[in-house]
């Protein structure tokens, strides 16, 4: 029985994108590797497919649907094996901010282009000192006459090349309160004092266009704060449950296609002895008990997801979803690997690429160290 309740027009939709990602996307992953980064073209092809922001409104462009489509693009994209094209980022984590908190001038400026994939868009919030704690960001928003005056910088921002809209952390410098100083604001590419700095170099996440950001006597207009002047912390507080949940399911997707390719190879590959590697008693015995860690975390996001899609608050749990799957996606990447061999060892094995990219996921969307704190002080403890 499904936890979750998809209809018929939600698998025509994962049947339709993953028909599009096979033609037009797959064959050009390991180009962006290669190039560490992904084209901008790519982002309009999807976008112009009807695969980016499924959640927007019609009205801006989109097709309104509901988070199940969310689940399904994200599924679908982490099973091209590659991360250039972090439309889920884009889609359910950036997009989110301008639709909830954006003005109507706002929604009307920026949603259709985030839509149709002319726009590209990031969020910047980590910095050099400041990660995992939000308040203690030093990027600071300076108002006057109208304007705001951004100064600081920014690092590990996912899209941060190509990003052609980036909403930026930043403190009231005369605020003492640190979760009353934060507001977000709007940065469109392009804009005096914005400057992209280093294209990381990064372990994994090759084809990401992962950037450090720096704002020097950056000024923009008023116009271009999200929501109330101080709000910034609430707004990211309610917005981080669904970041950490879609987290979750890429790290769920990734570890189901590891172990889904993992098992082919066993059972398509013999030994000195031309038996499949499947029969190995050892191989049977470590797929089992893979293949009972990913139905674990499966039964337990999708169970979220319905939760999620219902109104719930389930900051707990989230915390939890979050730290035990992107950890078990880590467990499942290095023990299918050595299931491998020495093929394991070669940039031809299918799962080496993945075996790297999931090495971050317990690091984002805040690290599951303080998914374990967040957890505990919810709980009581």
């Amino acid at each position: 029985m499904e936890i979750l309740a998809y209809t018929d027009d939600h698998h025509r939709f994962r049947s339709r994108m993953r028909a599009f990602l096979e033609k037009e996307i797959t064959p050009w992953t390991d180009q962006w590797e290669a190039d560490h980064i992904t084209p901008k073209w790519a982002w309009q092809k999807l976008g112009r497919a009807g695969f980016l922001c499924t959640g927007v409104s019609p009205e801006y462009g989109g097709m309104g649907g509901d988070f199940l489509y969310s689940v399904i693009a994200a599924e679908e994209m982490a099973k091209t094996n590659h991360t250039g094209l972090a439309s889920a980022l884009h889609s359910d984590v950036v997009v989110p901010y301008v639709q909830a908190f954006g003005s109507e001038e706002q929604k009307k400026k920026y949603l259709p282009g985030c839509v149709s994939g002319d726009i590209i868009a990031a969020v910047a919030m980590t910095e050099p000192d400041a990660g995992s704690d939000l308040a203690s960001m030093t990027t600071t928003a300076a108002e006057k006459n109208r304007e705001i005056e951004l100064n600081g910088a920014k690092t590990f921002i996912s899209n941060g090349i190509n990003a052609g809209l980036v909403i930026v952390a930043a403190k009231d410098p005369d605020e003492p309160n640190p979760y009353d100083a934060v507001s977000l604001y709007i940065v469109e590419d392009g804009t005096p004092g914005f400057k992209r700095g280093r294209h990381l170099e990064k372990m994994g996440f090759h084809s990401q266009d992962t950037a450090e950001l720096f704002f020097t006597n950056c000024r923009i207009p008023a116009e271009n704060r999200l929501g109330q002047k101080g709000a910034g912390f609430g707004m990211l507080m309610e917005k981080l449950q669904q970041e950490r949940l879609v987290t979750s399911i890429c790290a769920q997707a990734a570890a189901e296609l590891i172990l889904e390719i993992t098992t082919d190879f066993c059972k398509n590959t013999t030994d000195r002895d031309q038996k499949p590697l499947s029969k190995s008693q050892a191989t049977q015995f470590a797929i089992v008990e893979m293949t009972t860690e990913v139905k674990l975390g499966r039964a337990f996001l999708d169970k979220l997801i319905a939760g999620h899609m219902a109104g719930e608050q389930a900051i707990v749990e989230t915390s939890m979803a979050k730290y035990w799957i992107t950890d078990m996606a880590k467990r499942i990447s290095r023990r299918c690997t050595d299931l491998f061999g020495d093929y394991g060892f070669c940039e031809a094995c299918p799962i080496v690429r993945a075996f790297r990219d999931v090495r971050v996921m317990p690091v984002f969307a805040g690290t599951n160290e303080i998914m374990k704190n967040i957890a505990a002080k919810f709980m009581g403890l």
